[in-house]
């Protein structure tokens, strides 16, 4: 019987995504996580903590290839030099990672920490695939429904994104998986790209609300990052199908945004 697939992160939005596509692929699935979790067909959990290493070394022991898609707003850094070491230890033949698009361009401390934890990855002398990817529809629209409950909303002035089904990543990342090491691959990216006043306008019509903007300048060095450009996709990045209206349609039940998509 072959070894089991590690993924890291198994119970986030992403994980639970992935873990039924690696099943459909014929491979047995090890879930690492803090809590542990229910044991399904070909599915077994695993505890442990990547920040303080508990648990990690016996969780990655007989696995020829780690899926890490565990994150967060800080320790990214940290978590991966934990699982690099356990992974070189225990002979992991491919390590698979999920970044942001922008990490090696936009000057903030969470950015900072993704791309260190690139450099973990690809300094480890384990065969190692990065992908990065944009912003998830599901996290904009949080995103936006947060701004939304402000009786003024406030829009960042300059600010673009380009957002991405998380289901696309998620296939994306299995293929990626069960490939060879590829080092670091395009960029994926949503269809289109979109100014956060446009996202929000398409959300408080899928809603039926009003509000009011407030333009909001971004300031400093990461302000002019954003202002430039430098969370968006180079040139070669692959492109998702699934539209920001197409996604919003079926989240909120509104057809017509759809049908006056972009």
């Amino acid at each position: 019987m072959s070894a089991p697939i590690l993924v890291t992160g198994g119970t986030g939005t992403l994980g639970r995504l992935v873990i039924p596509l690696l099943r459909d692929a014929g491979h047995r699935v090890r879930v690492l996580s803090r809590h542990g979790g229910r044991p399904a067909d070909g599915v077994a959990h695993v505890t442990a903590d990547l920040l303080t290493g508990a648990g990690v070394l016996p969780a990655v022991q007989g696995v020829r290839t780690v899926l890490h898609l565990a994150g967060g707003p800080k320790g990214d850094d940290v978590a991966a030099r934990t699982l690099v070491d356990a992974a070189r230890r225990a002979g992991v033949r491919h390590l698979v990672h999920i970044s942001v698009v922008g990490a090696d361009r936009v000057p903030l401390a969470w950015l900072r920490s993704k791309l260190d934890a690139e450099r973990a990855i690809a300094d480890s002398g384990v065969p190692w695939t990065v992908l990065r990817a944009a912003q998830f529809h599901d996290l904009t629209l949080t995103m936006l429904a947060k701004l939304a409950a402000l009786p003024v909303v406030p829009v960042p002035r300059g600010l673009r994104l380009e957002p991405v089904d998380a289901a696309e990543v998620a296939a994306r990342l299995v293929e990626l998986t069960l490939g060879e090491p590829a080092g670091l691959v395009p960029d994926l990216v949503g269809p289109a790209r979109y100014g956060v006043d446009e996202l929000m306008r398409d959300y408080l019509r899928a809603v039926g609300k009003r509000r009011l903007f407030l333009p909001v300048p971004l300031p400093g060095r990461a302000g002019r990052a954003y202002r430039d450009g430098d969370n968006l996709a180079r040139d070669g990045a692959v492109t998702g199908g699934r539209s920001w209206a197409e996604f919003l349609a079926e989240r909120l039940g509104q057809r017509d945004v759809a049908a006056a998509g972009r």
